[in-house]
């Protein structure tokens, strides 16, 4: 925003909040815009990116809708490899959103459903994110990962003792809710965007829990260069399949089929493949590993099972042991005009099909009452007296 946020009364002449860092004192007798010109080779307007940065009150998370296809269209050109959710193939994308459509307007859950919401920047009316829910994986498609193990080889007689990790095929998450395709606009990688984009899927599962099932999953990105270039997949998937990684992550995203037909069944020994196919196995991309700290801190952890493509790890929790949806609570809303400081809070409705989230610090009363101002109340399509949620952003040792 460009304008003023506010002003106030001061004894020599009006206060005017350009934002939050910067406040000019108006002399009582003079116009504003008249005083502009006069300063203006001594005062330095703040940008919009810097406005922005400041403020979070004007990015809102809702339901994907038809009227979003360009925008997820455009999301999906900038993912890159390794991104197998939202990948820039138009058959693939335009049945996620129609299938998300359905998941939303179904008069009973869907059995295996995708929540897609989109993050918009108000004051643009930019969608600028995109994250995702699935309610239960692997039920029309099989789905698979490698399962980290280790296997013993020893002889008291030679008094040889050697463990060998091992990676086997493995269906074990059958069923199990996912989040997913977390994206978000490397302009915006900034304000706490990215944490509002990401928890508030949480707040979505918190407020519906019988959509979802108990265990919750996160496959992350795994390594790979500035080419696109997998590491694991070079020492390991490529010997099997024949092809490039970024060809096979793509395949992935619209038939699993070969990956039964062509992956090995066998366990295979971690120790025969090249040192940075070993080294790869578990770790995150480097553009995901903020993502990751993100779902560690929320609760999640690895738990020994890896992508078979590019052996990024898998994390896995509980739905009830979220901190999100641990910590968040309804309250009757109160509308207010008020100046909100302190820790921020996310703040959600509780409509499915209009659901609503964003982020501002608010103001928390007696009786579970929640302050807000009128621009989130108009922005979560909330009234006085109306249930929200609220949870902290993060938990204080994380903050």
């Amino acid at each position: 925003m460009d304008a003023p946020v506010g002003q106030g009364e001061g004894s020599i002449g009006r206060e005017i909040y350009l934002s939050t860092r910067l406040i000019i004192t108006v002399p009582m007798n003079c116009c504003v815009v008249d005083y502009f010109h006069q300063r203006r080779q001594t005062v330095t307007m703040p940008t919009t990116t810097e406005l922005q940065r400041e403020s979070n009150i004007m990015m809102l998370i809702r339901p994907i809708q038809r009227h979003d296809w360009e925008a997820l269209w455009g999301l999906a050109q900038q993912t890159g490899p390794g991104f197998t959710s939202l990948q820039p193939n138009e058959a693939a994308v335009r049945r996620k959103l129609e299938w998300a459509l359905e998941s939303f307007s179904a008069p009973e859950p869907l059995a295996e459903a995708l929540y897609l919401f989109v993050l918009e920047d108000l004051s643009t009316d930019q969608v600028i994110g995109l994250c995702g829910i699935e309610s239960a994986v692997g039920l029309r498609e099989p789905w698979y990962n490698y399962r980290v193990g280790t296997l013993v080889h020893a002889s008291r007689e030679l008094k040889v003792y050697n463990p060998m990790h091992t990676l086997t095929l493995s269906n074990d998450h059958t069923g199990h809710s996912e989040i997913c395709t977390l994206f978000l606009d490397p302009d915006y990688r900034h304000s706490k965007n990215g944490s509002l984009l990401s928890k508030s899927r949480f707040m979505f599962m918190a407020e519906y829990p019988q959509r979802f099932t108990e265990n919750v999953i996160a496959e992350m990105r795994g390594r790979s260069d500035t080419r696109g270039v997998s590491p694991f997949w070079e020492g390991l998937g490529r010997h099997f399949f024949s092809m490039d990684f970024a060809q096979a992550d793509l395949l992935s995203g619209q038939n699993k089929v070969f990956i039964a037909e062509l992956m090995p069944r066998n366990p295979i020994y971690t120790n025969l493949l090249p040192q940075d196919a070993q080294d790869a196995i578990g770790q995150t991309h480097d553009n995901t590993t903020p993502a990751r700290r993100l779902l560690e801190h929320e609760g999640f952890h690895y738990s020994g099972y890896i992508d078979i493509f590019d052996g990024g790890p898998l994390l896995e929790a509980r739905l009830r042991n979220i901190r999100v949806v641990r910590e968040s609570q309804h309250y009757k809303v109160q509308i207010a005009e008020l100046q909100c400081q302190g820790r921020p809070y996310l703040i959600a409705n509780t409509l499915l099909s209009r659901f609503r989230c964003c982020l501002s610090p608010v103001t928390l009363q007696a009786n579970h009452i929640v302050t807000i101002t009128p621009v989130i109340a108009e922005a979560l399509n909330v009234n006085a007296g109306d249930t929200v949620r609220i949870a902290p952003l993060s938990s204080p040792r994380s903050a």
